[in-house]
């Protein structure tokens, strides 16, 4: 079994995050994640007040145990986290942005505060601002994410952190990775595309059979994303976080011809998908770790061999020290 500090503070037994999805329903997935003694998470964006508490009263009918709910800087919606606040959660996290007067009125409700970071600047300032966990998330993940490799940000976060548990996110998909994070100091990890590819992630089944079937080259950063996304309504700290998708027509658009490309009628149509479990034409958001994915899995069955395959290459990392 593995089992860190992160575990004792959020109240779990495995050290392991389920990535949030913005606007996607993953209220069955977050409630298998959180029941197999992981970290469940659900987003936030661009959902009203009334569709959010509904799941969120979904979700805790489906586990009495500890879970996220997700906020953003693209776009923060103050009712709902006002909502968030009132519901209150184990945990809210929260990535572009660091909002120090959130952070302090969530921790007025005893709530802890998840940040995520992409470069050393932002997790200093997650610091200051009194983050009670850092997410390093580097450029290999999916959706919203940095510019900094993984291997590189994770140490310079956990330099930074002091004691503030740090978890490593980006390109992992496997045990292996998980073994990788712990080495660089990480005390846990955040995983989004391979908890795509579970059977109770609610998401189109040409989507999870696209990530299954894909090479890491397949996600790419999308270009010109501002053209089709909601905007940014906090303050960013360097490079804006973008996403990372596997290629479509859209995307193909974005990067060759972005002038052609209408937002008044794109950004509806990408909004009706996505509010609807769909998008997988559009933007599919998924890193690059989907180069380790080969199947279709139950959330629970994926957690326990995360944790065997860590197990194992830990042990087998232990065998290089004479």
């Amino acid at each position: 079994m593995l089992r860190t500090a992160l575990c004792d503070l959020l109240g779990i037994d495995v050290p392991i995050i389920l990535a949030p999805f913005g606007p996607w329903d993953e209220v069955r997935l977050a409630a298998a994640v959180s029941n197999a003694g992981a970290l469940g998470s659900v987003g936030t964006a661009v959902r009203s007040v009334d569709e959010l508490r509904s799941q969120w009263e979904r979700l805790r009918e489906l586990t009495d145990r500890p879970f996220a709910i997700n906020h953003t800087g693209r776009p923060f919606n103050e009712e709902a986290f006002e909502a968030t606040l009132e519901f209150r959660p184990a945990a809210i996290s929260f990535h572009m942005g660091i909002p120090r007067d959130l952070i302090a009125r969530a921790h007025d409700r005893g709530i802890l505060w998840i940040q995520t970071v992409g470069d050393a600047a932002s997790a200093e300032a997650a610091v200051d601002a009194g983050a009670d966990v850092l997410i390093a998330q580097g450029w290999e993940a999916g959706g919203n994410a940095g510019w900094v490799s993984t291997l590189v940000l994770v140490p310079i976060v956990v330099d930074i952190a002091g004691d503030i548990p740090v978890v490593a996110a980006g390109g992992i998909g496997d045990g292996r990775g998980i073994a990788a994070a712990f080495a660089l100091g990480a005390q846990g990890v955040s995983l989004g595309t391979r908890f795509l590819a579970t059977t109770e992630m609610d998401i189109a089944p040409a989507w999870k059979e696209r990530i299954v079937q894909a090479d890491a080259l397949d996600a790419v950063k999308v270009p010109h994303s501002e053209l089709v996304m909601p905007p940014f309504n906090l303050p960013q700290i360097g490079l804006p976080f973008a996403p990372r998708a596997l290629r479509t027509p859209l995307i193909e658009q974005l990067e060759q011809s972005p002038e052609s490309i209408d937002p008044a009628t794109i950004a509806p149509r990408l909004l009706e998908a996505v509010r609807a479990g769909r998008g997988e034409d559009l933007l599919p958001f998924t890193g690059q770790s989907a180069g380790l994915v080969h199947d279709v899995l139950p959330a629970a069955e994926v957690i326990e061999r995360l944790v065997s395959e860590a197990v194992a290459a830990l042990q087998k990392a232990g065998r290089v020290i004479v």
